[in-house]
């Protein structure tokens, strides 16, 4: 059989690479002479630029910034197609590298993206395809832009610092000194949400939170994002769908002319997955947990969305399932847990691996042996 490889992350224990290995190696050990073509995706969070490294033979980048607390770390973006940049903001400033007992929204910063991009215009990029997926910052892009140039000030002339407790001391900025490459650079965001920046479904609200937030916290973000985004030209892009996401980061993008796009299907596009999958007699793909969220927006949905366009069958093998799995067998052939056996969460976790080998072995093995 031709069978195509395109996991997502099983977050919190194997990237998207990795998940496409081992089904791989699952495969490969029933001796039935399987082709297999590697797919690993990603929705704009956790992987993604590993992912296009892997579907583009792109470049490593590795770079020290400034990281979510405001230290220097080691990260890495990628260049594809020689002047294409790919960033995530996962691996800048994401939840994993904040212990959850330090996140706290007025002391993470996204300073360490707008280092990211300078570099990759510095190295000659013309296009950005930033991801926005897993942020531990609600900053609204502030560290960002004024790593790009901009400056911003408080009601006394003062210029704030970087973090998000500096946000909501803002009352004008000057964008005088905005890095003037960015107005011929294309710009494109993988977004896997659609809130806009502020109110009940914006960023605040909504994911700060996660990110440490205190209901007090919530309200005054949801205030400070109010008043920053009125400081900009263009006041209307705060309801734009997506703005909120990561912490909004995506409003700060819109106003360096950036276009909001379906991660899953920006790094469908660019890995090629639909001439893959039109040559497939399987498609698998998986993720750490699914539901009926799966389908909006989510990678494993989008690649279910090409199969059955193909009419090629499509099995979803993930860390757990719930909610209505009728809705999802709609899509999929077939929806597997790779969990055989009551355990706690952080055991699950820890034998990610094995239990994924073992099942994608067993659902393969079932396939040939129907196919018979």
């Amino acid at each position: 059989m031709n069978i195509v490889l395109a996991p997502d992350s099983f977050k919190g224990s194997l990237t998207s690479l990795e998940g496409t290995k081992i089904m791989k190696r699952a495969i490969q050990t029933l001796g039935k002479g399987d082709h297999i073509i590697e797919k690993p995706m990603a929705d704009g969070g956790e992987g993604t630029v590993d992912a296009l490294i892997t579907a583009s033979g792109g470049q490593k980048i590795t770079i020290n910034v400034t990281g979510p607390l405001g230290e220097e770390i080691s990260t890495y973006y990628a260049i594809i197609d020689q002047n294409t940049a790919v960033i995530e903001i996962a691996n800048i400033a994401g939840l994993p590298q904040v212990n959850e007992e330090m996140r706290n929204p007025d002391n993470t910063t996204t300073f360490g993206l707008g280092e990211v991009i300078k570099d990759a215009l510095n190295n000659g990029c013309k296009t950005l395809i930033i991801g926005l997926g897993g942020s531990v910052t609600n900053d609204a892009g502030l560290g960002m832009l004024t790593a790009l140039g901009m400056k911003a000030f408080d009601k006394q002339g003062k210029e704030v610092g970087i973090f998000g407790r500096d946000l909501l001391d803002v009352t004008h900025i000057n964008l005088d000194n905005l890095d003037y490459s960015l107005k011929e650079t294309n710009i494109k965001v993988a977004c896997d949400v659609e809130n806009p920046l502020t109110g009940e479904k914006g960023a605040s609200v909504v994911y700060a939170p996660q990110k440490g937030a205190s209901p007090e916290q919530v309200i005054a973000y949801n205030e400070a994002m109010k008043r920053f985004s009125q400081l900009f030209s263009n006041t209307g892009l705060s309801k734009t769908a997506g703005a909120g996401a990561a912490g909004g980061l995506g409003f700060a993008l819109l106003t360096l002319n950036a276009e909001l796009v379906s991660g899953a299907q920006l790094v469908g596009e660019i890995s090629k997955l639909e001439e893959a999958i039109q040559q497939a007699d399987l498609v698998i793909t998986g993720e750490g947990q699914s539901d009926e969220q799966t389908l909006y927006g989510k990678a494993p949905g989008y690649i279910a969305k090409l199969a059955n366009k193909h009419r090629v069958p499509v099995i979803l093998i993930s860390g757990s399932l719930k909610g209505n799995l009728s809705l999802l067998l709609e899509r999929f052939s077939g929806c597997f847990s790779i969990i055989n056996q009551p355990l706690r969460m952080d055991e699950c976790m820890a034998r990610a691996e094995e239990f994924l080998f073992e099942q994608t072995r067993q659902v393969v093995s079932l396939i040939h042996g129907i196919r018979r």
